[in-house]
């Protein structure tokens, strides 16, 4: 039975000081035993304050106790002893020249086991317990180890850092907030690096979404590259057939076509694996960025997170590509139907019917991503002159004599409620597909600019006719010194400071619609992402005396 203890209570006959076996044991007040020389050792250095206290629970004792050896005890720890008992922890529990050391080892230094915010100070496993057993410590924050435990103390106050400065962007101490960082904006460090950690969630939030739009983007550039070469495929076999009727006249052009074919096949191909290629490395990219992210919100230590934030937070520039959309070969087929019908002509008639052919295949082009213009310039490439109609534009819409695309809202109302006279609206006559860009100056107080279907109605009530009330329009409503986008109802307030010029852009193949504040650079304010299945015209709602 005796041996049973040994093996089970061992270690509790060890001295917290030394970590080793009891030498000449002693029990202090408070219960807690230790060699005597250790103690000793310990209380020698504490004469000078005139109060002794226990290396475990910190209960203090005036005047120093006398120590006595505790027989009883020492003659057990001699029984251990002869049973060859080893108390001392293995050697890697010992700190290394890496390792974060124990403040409070006397002899040879354990491993931390965590640091505390409040002390200041790291502790192994065994000189830890008094802050998970006495109340005294338990609002001590405790986190991994750490080697600068330093930083947190203010280098001119000699106080912990427990204040953020927004203004300055540093962590300061009390003292700081009220001498030279006096009426800036300040709060606690803690809640700094709680509204930090909730940016770095939104953050992780984008780059998972970034990661699962590019996966899906890559998914359907190879669906979409395979349809290509299976077009390819079936218009190069049909063309096998059709010119091996055709016998030798048609030899020379049966080569030339199937050369074609292989050679948009190869440039589109390579065009497909190009992006994709771009689009795995932004995908690696934004997974180390996560993986990094990730280690910092683990993070509980409020300075060296507040200190890696800002350069980990910031996210590189996207590629900002268009949702993927490659189109297969559709007009292979053509040219197949095209080779056929020459079939059955003279040599005369083929002849002429060539240049056909030829042109069907070389127009042939596959629609990937295109990414969206950055600059004013860029977006100038693809500018379009917009030319109302009066015949959409309500009575009290002027326009003006000079031609020149101004257009005002008179004071004068109209009782004509036919036809999109209702509202104080007008439509383009143009409608726009392809990738388009025009840009709209307003003034006074206010404007919506707009994009519709014609088949928007004319007459009815509010949600029917007016921009951005139905599913047929889409509205950036520019006042009251704010934006506001309104699709089918749903409104959206835009944060931004109201610009004059507003620039709209339109990529009608990739279903993308943004408005711009023209500037250098240009200021994203919204962007539609969608299916357009018309035309789009541009339109405006006027306030009174507005003027585009």
């Amino acid at each position: 039975m005796a041996q049973q203890g040994i093996q089970l209570d061992g270690a509790k006959f060890c001295c917290s000081i030394c970590l080793d076996l009891l030498k000449d044991p002693v029990a202090i007040p408070c219960g807690h035993s230790y060699c005597m020389s250790c103690i000793k050792s310990c209380w020698d250095e504490e004469d000078r304050k005139k109060i002794h206290s226990c290396p475990q629970c910190r209960q203090t004792f005036t005047p120093r106790p006398v120590l006595v050896k505790n027989t009883m005890l020492a003659e057990l720890v001699e029984e251990l002893r002869k049973t060859g008992l080893q108390a001392a922890p293995p050697d890697r529990c010992y700190a290394g020249p890496g390792d974060v050391a124990c403040d409070f080892c006397s002899r040879r230094k354990l491993k931390a086991l965590k640091s505390c915010l409040v002390c200041l100070a790291s502790y192994c496993v065994q000189h830890l317990q008094p802050h998970y057993e006495s109340p005294t410590f338990e609002k001590h924050k405790l986190v991994d180890p750490s080697k600068k435990l330093r930083e947190n103390i203010c280098s001119r106050h000699d106080e912990v850092m427990k204040m953020f400065c927004r203004t300055d962007q540093q962590c300061i101490c009390y003292l700081c907030s009220v001498d030279e960082h006096k009426g800036h904006d300040t709060v606690s460090a803690a809640a700094e690096w709680a509204e930090k950690q909730e940016e770095l969630g939104v953050s992780r939030q984008k780059i998972q979404q970034r990661i699962r739009d590019r996966e899906k983007d890559v998914k359907v550039l190879q669906q979409e590259a395979e349809a290509i070469s299976r077009s390819a495929d079936e218009a190069v076999e049909d063309s096998e057939k059709i010119f091996t009727e055709l016998v030798h006249f048609i030899e020379k052009r049966r080569s030339e076509v199937k050369e074609r074919i292989r050679s948009r096949q190869k440039v589109e191909a390579s065009r497909a694996e190009e992006l994709q290629e771009k689009l795995k490395q932004e995908i690696a990219e934004l997974r180390r960025k996560d993986a990094e992210l990730e280690q910092l919100s683990h993070t509980e230590d409020h300075i060296p997170f507040l200190h890696n934030y800002p350069s980990l937070s910031r996210l590189s520039e996207s590629t900002d590509l268009p949702s993927a959309n490659i189109s297969p070969l559709h007009n292979i087929k053509g040219m197949t139907a095209a080779v056929s019908e020459a079939r059955d002509k003279l040599q005369g008639i083929l002849t002429e019917e060539w240049p056909k052919i030829s042109l069907t295949v070389t127009e042939v082009d596959v629609l990937l991503p295109q990414p969206e213009p950055k600059t004013r310039a860029e977006f100038l490439q693809y500018s379009r002159q917009i030319t109302l109609d009066p015949n959409t534009a309500n009575t009290y819409v002027s326009f003006s004599p000079e031609g020149n695309g101004k257009t005002t809202s008179m004071g004068k109302y109209s009782s004509v409620l036919d036809k999109m006279i209702k509202w104080r609206q007008v439509l383009s006559r143009e409608g726009l597909t392809g990738r388009c860009y025009w840009e709209v100056e307003w003034c006074k107080w206010g404007v919506s600019v707009a994009v519709s279907y014609k088949n928007i109605s004319s007459a009815g009530t509010i949600e029917k006719c007016l921009f951005g009330w139905n599913d047929k329009s889409w509205a950036l409503d520019c006042r009251n010194n704010s934006y506001e986008f309104r699709h089918n109802n749903i409104k959206t307030p835009i944060p931004a400071p109201l610009h004059s010029t507003i620039g709209v852009y339109l990529d009608h193949r990739a279903g993308i619609l943004s408005f711009y504040s023209v500037s250098e650079p240009m200021t994203l304010l919204h962007r539609v992402q969608t299916t357009f299945t018309q035309p789009l015209y541009p339109g405006f709602t006027f306030r009174d005396g507005d003027t585009v």
